[in-house]
């Protein structure tokens, strides 16, 4: 396929990139920041002018004779945003994460792009945990709990999704819901949670390496199907040598346990993505 990918220079991106070249697939760039020369484009994509003209082609003689109707490229995948909470305002965080992937799915919808695999968020599942989550592990089925304004896009654009999709029933769009995304140069860090289990309770102790990342999405894009679909895409394990148990128990009493929590698997509960995506983990810090 040919790809159209946003956010190709962040810390994911990158990686998405090199792991969807090596499976022998066209990647163009379109970010706001990178490196000038081939498979890279500059886009503001808060703006829908440029936005609609990139996906439309790098240029005229990418985007063929046919470029007034056509989009060369086969499939978009959507990473940029300002990343997680925190970093800017609120208000800039809303502005610039809400409107860029408005802009990213109407342009492709009307460039006739009909595979779309994008971006959501772990936060969505009711991060920072300060309330209890329903069960554990938890899952993709109780609703949404945004509890901050990046989460509260991430919802957003999840329902945006699910509409654009209910309109054109050949729309196919796939929300991944990465848990925070580790390089291996990151996990030396890790040991040193073990001391206190608070550190890390904000996410259930989850993680992703970003090659894992990028096996999702290759996986994602692979996927025969129409409509939206949501995943949950974390590492095998959790970032603690301390067991579940120990864990959950001290953190999360009372909260109910759906299943069995394993000595060190999981707690974002990645069975539907292995089920329907065929998802496989293969890294882990240990």
């Amino acid at each position: 396929m040919k790809i159209a990918l946003t956010g190709g220079t962040g810390k994911l991106g990158r990686t998405v990139v090199t792991v969807l070249r090596d499976a022998g697939h066209e990647v163009v760039n379109l970010d706001i920041a990178g490196t000038r020369g081939p498979g890279f484009l500059q886009v503001d994509l808060t703006d829908y002018g440029e936005t609609v003209d990139a996906l439309f082609g790098e240029n005229d003689t990418s985007a063929g004779p046919d470029q007034a109707t056509t989009s060369p490229y086969d499939a978009l995948v959507h990473l940029a945003a300002i990343p997680a909470p925190g970093i800017l305002s609120d208000v800039a965080t809303f502005h610039n994460n809400v409107l860029s992937t408005f802009n990213v799915f109407q342009a492709a919808r009307r460039a006739g792009i009909r595979n779309i695999v994008y971006a959501s968020s772990e936060t969505v599942l009711g991060l920072p945990f300060d309330v209890p989550p329903p069960y554990i592990p938890v899952d993709e089925e109780y609703p949404a709990r945004p509890e901050s304004m990046y989460s509260l896009v991430k919802h957003l654009e999840e329902q945006m999704a699910i509409e654009l999709c209910r309109w054109d029933p050949t729309l196919k769009v796939i929300a991944l819901r990465f848990s925070n995304v580790k390089n291996p140069e990151d996990y030396a860090e890790f040991p040193s949670f073990d001391a206190d289990p608070y550190l890390r309770k904000w996410n259930l102790w989850g993680y992703i390496d970003g090659r894992d990342g990028g096996q999702a999405v290759l996986k994602a894009l692979e996927l025969d199907a129409t409509g939206f679909d949501r995943f949950i895409i974390a590492a095998g394990d959790t970032v603690m040598s301390r067991s579940n148990a120990e864990l959950v128990a001290e953190v999360f009493p009372g909260v109910p346990i759906r299943g069995d929590l394993g000595e060190h698997d999981t707690l974002l509960s990645i069975d539907k993505a292995r089920r329907v995506l065929g998802f496989d983990p293969q890294y882990s810090w240990r």
